[in-house]
Protein backbone atom coordinates (compact mmCIF):
# COMPACT_ATOMS: atom_id res chain seq x y z
CA UNK A 1 0.00 0.00 0.00
CA UNK A 2 1.17 3.34 -0.84
CA UNK A 3 0.64 6.05 1.84
CA UNK A 4 -0.03 9.65 0.41
CA UNK A 5 1.12 12.34 2.76
CA UNK A 6 0.80 16.12 1.91
CA UNK A 7 3.00 18.53 3.67
CA UNK A 8 1.46 22.26 3.93
CA UNK A 9 3.42 24.44 4.75
CA UNK A 10 3.50 28.74 4.55
CA UNK A 11 6.37 30.66 5.82
CA UNK A 12 10.19 30.31 5.86
CA UNK A 13 10.78 28.79 9.57
CA UNK A 14 7.65 26.20 8.28
CA UNK A 15 9.78 25.49 5.44
CA UNK A 16 13.51 25.34 7.07
CA UNK A 17 11.82 22.75 9.69
CA UNK A 18 10.01 20.94 6.72
CA UNK A 19 12.48 21.11 4.17
CA UNK A 20 14.53 17.71 5.93
CA UNK A 21 11.31 15.86 6.36
CA UNK A 22 9.77 16.59 2.86
CA UNK A 23 13.29 15.13 1.57
CA UNK A 24 13.07 12.19 3.45
CA UNK A 25 9.21 11.51 2.57
CA UNK A 26 10.24 11.88 -0.88
CA UNK A 27 13.04 8.96 -0.75
CA UNK A 28 10.97 6.47 1.04
CA UNK A 29 10.10 3.52 -0.75
CA UNK A 30 5.80 3.08 -0.05
CA UNK A 31 5.11 7.22 0.31
CA UNK A 32 3.83 9.43 -2.31
CA UNK A 33 4.63 12.75 -1.13
CA UNK A 34 2.94 16.25 -1.98
CA UNK A 35 3.58 19.84 -0.97
CA UNK A 36 1.38 22.64 -0.94
CA UNK A 37 2.17 25.75 0.15
CA UNK A 38 -0.25 28.45 1.20
CA UNK A 39 2.62 31.35 0.89
CA UNK A 40 1.43 33.32 3.28
CA UNK A 41 4.93 34.65 3.05
CA UNK A 42 6.00 34.62 0.02
CA UNK A 43 9.67 35.96 -0.87
CA UNK A 44 11.27 34.96 2.43
CA UNK A 45 9.57 31.22 1.62
CA UNK A 46 10.64 30.82 -1.53
CA UNK A 47 14.39 31.31 -1.36
CA UNK A 48 14.01 28.28 1.02
CA UNK A 49 12.07 26.50 -1.46
CA UNK A 50 15.46 26.76 -3.87
CA UNK A 51 17.70 26.52 -1.49
CA UNK A 52 16.32 23.04 -0.23
CA UNK A 53 15.34 22.26 -3.98
CA UNK A 54 11.76 21.33 -2.96
CA UNK A 55 9.06 22.47 -5.72
CA UNK A 56 5.39 22.64 -4.57
CA UNK A 57 2.87 20.25 -6.33
CA UNK A 58 0.11 23.21 -5.11
CA UNK A 59 1.23 26.73 -4.69
CA UNK A 60 -2.07 28.81 -3.07
CA UNK A 61 0.15 31.97 -3.18
CA UNK A 62 -2.31 33.72 -0.62
CA UNK A 63 0.04 36.64 0.82
CA UNK A 64 -1.32 39.88 0.13
CA UNK A 65 -0.11 43.10 1.63
CA UNK A 66 -1.13 44.26 5.27
CA UNK A 67 -3.25 41.42 5.70
CA UNK A 68 -5.21 40.54 9.01
CA UNK A 69 -5.00 37.38 10.57
CA UNK A 70 -8.80 37.02 9.91
CA UNK A 71 -8.64 37.52 6.25
CA UNK A 72 -5.79 35.24 6.11
CA UNK A 73 -7.51 32.87 7.71
CA UNK A 74 -10.26 32.59 5.75
CA UNK A 75 -8.43 32.68 2.68
CA UNK A 76 -6.59 29.50 3.89
CA UNK A 77 -9.90 28.09 4.28
CA UNK A 78 -11.54 28.80 1.09
CA UNK A 79 -8.28 27.88 -0.89
CA UNK A 80 -7.27 24.50 0.69
CA UNK A 81 -10.52 22.94 1.42
CA UNK A 82 -10.84 21.91 -2.60
CA UNK A 83 -7.45 21.30 -2.63
CA UNK A 84 -7.89 18.42 0.01
CA UNK A 85 -10.61 17.02 -1.81
CA UNK A 86 -8.73 16.45 -4.53
CA UNK A 87 -5.84 15.14 -3.26
CA UNK A 88 -7.19 12.79 -0.45
CA UNK A 89 -4.32 12.05 1.26
CA UNK A 90 -4.24 9.46 3.91
CA UNK A 91 -1.91 12.57 5.68
CA UNK A 92 -1.32 16.37 6.37
CA UNK A 93 1.67 17.24 7.89
CA UNK A 94 2.17 20.93 9.37
CA UNK A 95 4.90 22.18 11.29
CA UNK A 96 4.99 24.44 14.43
CA UNK A 97 2.07 27.18 15.34
CA UNK A 98 1.38 29.29 12.20
CA UNK A 99 -1.72 30.52 10.68
CA UNK A 100 -1.27 27.74 8.22
CA UNK A 101 -0.71 25.51 10.81
CA UNK A 102 -3.80 26.08 12.50
CA UNK A 103 -6.50 26.19 9.81
CA UNK A 104 -4.94 23.01 7.88
CA UNK A 105 -5.40 21.26 11.00
CA UNK A 106 -9.31 22.19 11.00
CA UNK A 107 -9.60 21.78 7.77
CA UNK A 108 -7.85 17.91 8.06
CA UNK A 109 -10.39 17.45 10.61
CA UNK A 110 -13.27 18.23 8.48
CA UNK A 111 -12.24 15.77 5.98
CA UNK A 112 -11.15 12.89 8.40
CA UNK A 113 -7.53 13.25 7.83
CA UNK A 114 -5.05 11.88 9.62
CA UNK A 115 -2.86 14.98 10.68
CA UNK A 116 0.88 14.83 11.99
CA UNK A 117 2.08 17.84 13.73
CA UNK A 118 5.64 18.80 13.44
CA UNK A 119 7.53 20.73 17.11
CA UNK A 120 4.11 19.66 19.22
CA UNK A 121 4.11 20.39 22.36
CA UNK A 122 5.78 23.80 22.78
CA UNK A 123 3.84 25.72 25.43
CA UNK A 124 3.98 29.11 27.10
CA UNK A 125 0.87 28.54 28.84
CA UNK A 126 0.20 32.49 28.21
CA UNK A 127 -2.58 32.55 25.27
CA UNK A 128 -1.04 36.42 24.65
CA UNK A 129 2.79 34.99 24.34
CA UNK A 130 3.48 34.93 21.84
CA UNK A 131 0.44 35.77 19.90
CA UNK A 132 -1.12 34.01 17.88
CA UNK A 133 1.16 31.17 17.72
CA UNK A 134 0.05 29.65 21.17
CA UNK A 135 -3.11 29.67 20.64
CA UNK A 136 -2.92 28.41 16.96
CA UNK A 137 -0.45 25.18 18.15
CA UNK A 138 -3.09 24.34 21.11
CA UNK A 139 -6.01 23.86 18.57
CA UNK A 140 -3.62 21.99 16.15
CA UNK A 141 -2.95 19.55 19.30
CA UNK A 142 -6.79 19.03 19.60
CA UNK A 143 -7.04 17.73 16.76
CA UNK A 144 -3.88 15.90 15.93
CA UNK A 145 -3.43 12.30 15.70
CA UNK A 146 0.32 12.36 15.52
CA UNK A 147 2.32 14.47 17.94
CA UNK A 148 6.09 14.96 16.92
CA UNK A 149 7.42 16.39 19.68
CA UNK A 150 10.67 17.77 19.31
CA UNK A 151 12.08 17.47 23.29
CA UNK A 152 10.73 15.38 26.22
CA UNK A 153 10.04 18.58 28.02
CA UNK A 154 7.39 18.90 24.74
CA UNK A 155 6.46 15.18 25.77
CA UNK A 156 5.02 15.86 28.86
CA UNK A 157 3.44 19.21 27.93
CA UNK A 158 0.68 16.78 25.86
CA UNK A 159 0.58 14.07 28.38
CA UNK A 160 -0.92 16.77 30.50
CA UNK A 161 -3.68 18.18 28.18
CA UNK A 162 -4.62 14.05 28.46
CA UNK A 163 -3.31 13.35 24.83
CA UNK A 164 -2.25 9.79 24.89
CA UNK A 165 1.59 8.64 25.34
CA UNK A 166 0.83 6.22 21.78
CA UNK A 167 0.06 9.34 20.07
CA UNK A 168 3.14 11.17 20.91
CA UNK A 169 6.99 10.54 19.09
CA UNK A 170 10.22 12.48 20.64
CA UNK A 171 12.03 13.41 17.57
CA UNK A 172 14.75 16.13 18.36
CA UNK A 173 13.77 19.09 16.17
CA UNK A 174 13.92 19.06 12.26
CA UNK A 175 15.93 22.49 12.13
CA UNK A 176 19.08 20.88 13.35
CA UNK A 177 18.82 18.20 10.38
CA UNK A 178 18.56 21.19 7.98
CA UNK A 179 21.41 23.47 9.41
CA UNK A 180 23.74 19.87 9.65
CA UNK A 181 22.99 19.95 6.01
CA UNK A 182 22.81 24.19 5.31
CA UNK A 183 26.38 24.83 7.00
CA UNK A 184 28.22 22.32 4.71
CA UNK A 185 26.62 24.34 1.63
CA UNK A 186 29.89 26.48 -0.53
CA UNK A 187 29.31 29.98 0.60
CA UNK A 188 27.59 31.71 -2.52
CA UNK A 189 28.78 35.44 -4.06
CA UNK A 190 25.76 36.52 -2.19
CA UNK A 191 27.04 35.79 1.22
CA UNK A 192 30.98 36.77 0.30
CA UNK A 193 29.77 40.12 0.14
CA UNK A 194 27.63 40.05 2.88
CA UNK A 195 30.57 39.44 5.09
CA UNK A 196 33.00 42.33 2.96
CA UNK A 197 29.76 44.43 3.98
CA UNK A 198 29.60 43.79 7.50
CA UNK A 199 33.89 43.90 7.71
CA UNK A 200 34.06 40.44 9.57
CA UNK A 201 36.32 37.69 7.55
CA UNK A 202 34.44 34.81 6.48
CA UNK A 203 35.85 31.00 7.62
CA UNK A 204 35.44 28.71 6.49
CA UNK A 205 34.96 26.14 8.87
CA UNK A 206 32.04 24.54 9.68
CA UNK A 207 32.08 24.95 13.52
CA UNK A 208 32.54 28.02 15.68
CA UNK A 209 35.64 29.34 16.57
CA UNK A 210 37.16 32.55 17.97
CA UNK A 211 37.52 35.49 15.97
CA UNK A 212 40.62 36.68 14.06
CA UNK A 213 42.46 38.72 16.27
CA UNK A 214 41.66 42.12 15.84
CA UNK A 215 38.09 41.62 14.21
CA UNK A 216 35.20 43.10 16.16
CA UNK A 217 32.91 40.56 17.44
CA UNK A 218 29.37 39.66 15.95
CA UNK A 219 26.17 40.42 17.37
CA UNK A 220 23.36 39.46 15.41
CA UNK A 221 19.96 40.87 16.19
CA UNK A 222 16.90 39.67 15.23
CA UNK A 223 13.48 41.68 17.23
CA UNK A 224 10.13 42.07 15.16
CA UNK A 225 7.60 40.03 17.37
CA UNK A 226 4.17 41.84 17.50
CA UNK A 227 4.09 42.00 21.36
CA UNK A 228 7.50 44.03 21.24
CA UNK A 229 6.25 46.51 18.67
CA UNK A 230 6.13 50.02 20.54
CA UNK A 231 7.86 51.06 23.81
CA UNK A 232 9.24 47.38 24.64
CA UNK A 233 10.98 47.79 20.67
CA UNK A 234 12.45 51.29 21.73
CA UNK A 235 14.00 50.09 25.00
CA UNK A 236 15.54 47.09 22.52
CA UNK A 237 17.13 49.41 20.33
CA UNK A 238 18.12 51.99 23.61
CA UNK A 239 20.46 49.04 24.61
CA UNK A 240 21.88 48.42 21.33
CA UNK A 241 22.72 52.11 21.09
CA UNK A 242 24.38 51.54 24.41
CA UNK A 243 26.23 48.54 23.68
CA UNK A 244 27.61 50.05 20.07
CA UNK A 245 28.28 53.36 22.35
CA UNK A 246 30.81 51.18 24.94
CA UNK A 247 31.96 48.90 22.86
CA UNK A 248 32.90 50.63 19.56
CA UNK A 249 35.17 49.53 17.34
CA UNK A 250 35.01 45.85 19.29
CA UNK A 251 31.89 45.13 18.43
CA UNK A 252 29.88 44.93 15.32
CA UNK A 253 26.23 44.77 15.75
CA UNK A 254 24.32 43.33 12.53
CA UNK A 255 20.08 43.30 12.63
CA UNK A 256 18.15 42.15 9.68
CA UNK A 257 15.25 44.70 10.20
CA UNK A 258 11.75 43.24 9.73
CA UNK A 259 9.42 45.05 6.78
CA UNK A 260 6.80 45.53 9.09
CA UNK A 261 6.45 49.45 9.76
CA UNK A 262 6.30 49.03 13.68
CA UNK A 263 9.60 47.60 13.22
CA UNK A 264 11.15 49.75 10.56
CA UNK A 265 10.38 53.24 12.06
CA UNK A 266 11.88 52.84 15.87
CA UNK A 267 14.96 50.51 14.42
CA UNK A 268 16.01 52.81 11.57
CA UNK A 269 15.23 56.35 14.17
CA UNK A 270 17.23 55.20 17.02
CA UNK A 271 19.94 53.15 15.40
CA UNK A 272 20.06 54.37 11.73
CA UNK A 273 23.38 56.57 12.39
CA UNK A 274 25.33 54.30 14.44
CA UNK A 275 29.07 53.51 11.74
CA UNK A 276 29.30 49.51 14.80
CA UNK A 277 25.36 48.77 13.59
CA UNK A 278 24.63 47.92 10.30
CA UNK A 279 20.77 47.67 9.48
CA UNK A 280 20.27 44.52 6.65
CA UNK A 281 16.78 44.05 5.15
CA UNK A 282 15.74 40.50 6.07
CA UNK A 283 18.15 38.00 4.59
CA UNK A 284 17.60 34.53 3.34
CA UNK A 285 18.55 31.45 5.45
CA UNK A 286 21.96 30.58 4.26
CA UNK A 287 23.21 33.99 4.92
CA UNK A 288 21.63 33.82 7.83
CA UNK A 289 23.02 30.92 8.81
CA UNK A 290 26.51 31.82 7.92
CA UNK A 291 26.09 35.15 10.26
CA UNK A 292 25.06 32.56 13.01
CA UNK A 293 28.02 30.38 12.70
CA UNK A 294 30.23 33.45 13.21
CA UNK A 295 28.51 35.62 15.50
CA UNK A 296 29.89 35.68 19.13
CA UNK A 297 26.44 35.90 20.72
CA UNK A 298 22.94 36.39 19.75
CA UNK A 299 20.07 39.22 20.59
CA UNK A 300 16.54 37.91 19.53
CA UNK A 301 12.82 37.46 20.43
CA UNK A 302 12.03 34.81 17.46
CA UNK A 303 11.73 31.07 18.58
CA UNK A 304 13.82 29.10 15.85
CA UNK A 305 17.12 31.17 16.39
CA UNK A 306 17.15 29.50 20.08
CA UNK A 307 17.32 26.63 18.49
CA UNK A 308 19.96 27.53 15.99
CA UNK A 309 22.24 29.38 17.53
CA UNK A 310 23.52 27.02 20.26
CA UNK A 311 24.06 24.55 17.41
CA UNK A 312 26.85 26.64 17.06
CA UNK A 313 28.07 26.96 20.28
CA UNK A 314 26.98 30.73 19.89
CA UNK A 315 24.76 32.10 23.85
CA UNK A 316 21.38 33.41 23.25
CA UNK A 317 19.51 36.43 24.64
CA UNK A 318 16.24 35.84 24.37
CA UNK A 319 14.59 39.40 24.61
CA UNK A 320 11.32 37.90 25.65
CA UNK A 321 9.36 37.15 29.22
CA UNK A 322 8.89 33.91 28.78
CA UNK A 323 9.44 31.30 25.88
CA UNK A 324 8.01 27.81 24.53
CA UNK A 325 11.18 26.56 24.31
CA UNK A 326 12.45 26.56 27.97
CA UNK A 327 14.63 23.20 27.52
CA UNK A 328 17.84 25.96 26.14
CA UNK A 329 17.38 27.85 29.23
CA UNK A 330 17.49 24.96 31.37
CA UNK A 331 20.45 23.43 29.75
CA UNK A 332 22.03 26.77 29.96
CA UNK A 333 22.11 27.81 25.86
CA UNK A 334 19.51 30.76 26.22
CA UNK A 335 18.89 33.31 28.03
CA UNK A 336 15.48 35.39 28.93
CA UNK A 337 16.22 38.68 29.79
CA UNK A 338 12.77 41.02 28.58
CA UNK A 339 13.07 44.07 27.09
CA UNK A 340 14.14 46.48 29.71
CA UNK A 341 16.66 48.29 28.38
CA UNK A 342 19.25 48.30 31.40
CA UNK A 343 18.72 44.46 32.22
CA UNK A 344 19.36 44.07 28.19
CA UNK A 345 22.70 45.81 28.43
CA UNK A 346 24.07 44.26 31.59
CA UNK A 347 23.32 40.77 30.67
CA UNK A 348 25.00 41.49 27.13
CA UNK A 349 28.35 43.47 28.89
CA UNK A 350 28.36 40.27 31.33
CA UNK A 351 28.85 37.88 28.27
CA UNK A 352 31.23 40.30 26.29
CA UNK A 353 33.44 41.14 29.33
CA UNK A 354 33.45 37.52 31.44
CA UNK A 355 35.16 34.89 29.82
CA UNK A 356 33.87 32.55 32.30
CA UNK A 357 30.33 33.27 32.19
CA UNK A 358 30.65 33.22 28.19
CA UNK A 359 31.76 29.71 28.64
CA UNK A 360 29.50 28.32 30.22
CA UNK A 361 26.88 29.26 27.75
CA UNK A 362 28.91 28.72 24.63
CA UNK A 363 29.96 24.85 25.91
CA UNK A 364 26.40 23.84 27.31
CA UNK A 365 25.11 20.91 24.90
CA UNK A 366 22.24 22.20 22.44
CA UNK A 367 19.09 20.03 23.57
CA UNK A 368 16.94 19.89 20.75
CA UNK A 369 18.26 17.06 18.72
CA UNK A 370 21.14 15.21 16.51
CA UNK A 371 20.07 15.87 13.00
CA UNK A 372 17.80 12.58 12.80
CA UNK A 373 14.26 14.21 13.48
CA UNK A 374 13.29 13.91 9.75
CA UNK A 375 13.62 10.01 9.72
CA UNK A 376 12.26 9.71 13.03
CA UNK A 377 9.12 11.61 11.89
CA UNK A 378 9.11 9.35 8.88
CA UNK A 379 9.42 5.94 9.97
CA UNK A 380 6.71 6.76 12.99
CA UNK A 381 4.05 7.72 9.91
CA UNK A 382 4.82 4.30 8.49
CA UNK A 383 4.57 2.81 11.67
CA UNK A 384 1.74 4.29 12.39
CA UNK A 385 -0.23 3.34 9.11
CA UNK A 386 0.89 -0.48 8.61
Amino acid sequence: MTIRVLSIFGTRPEAVKMAPVVQTLAHTPGITSLVCVTAQHRQMLDQVLELFDIRPDIDLNLMQPNQSLSSLTAEIFIHLDPVLTSVNPDWILVQGDTTTVMASSVLAYYHHIRLGHVEAGLRTSDKWQPFPEEINRRLASVVTDLHFAPTEWARQNLLRENIPSSQIVVTGNPVIDALQAVVKLPPTPAVLDLFKQIGIPYRQSELAESPSTGSPRLILVTAHRRENFGQPLVNICSALKELANIYQDDIRIVYPVHLNPNVQEPVHRILGNLPNIILLDPLDYLPMVQLMRHSSLVLTDSGGLQEEAPAFGVPVLVMRTVTERPEGVLAGTVRLVGTDQPVLVTQARRLLDDPQAYAAMAQAINPYGDGKAAARIVNAILASTS
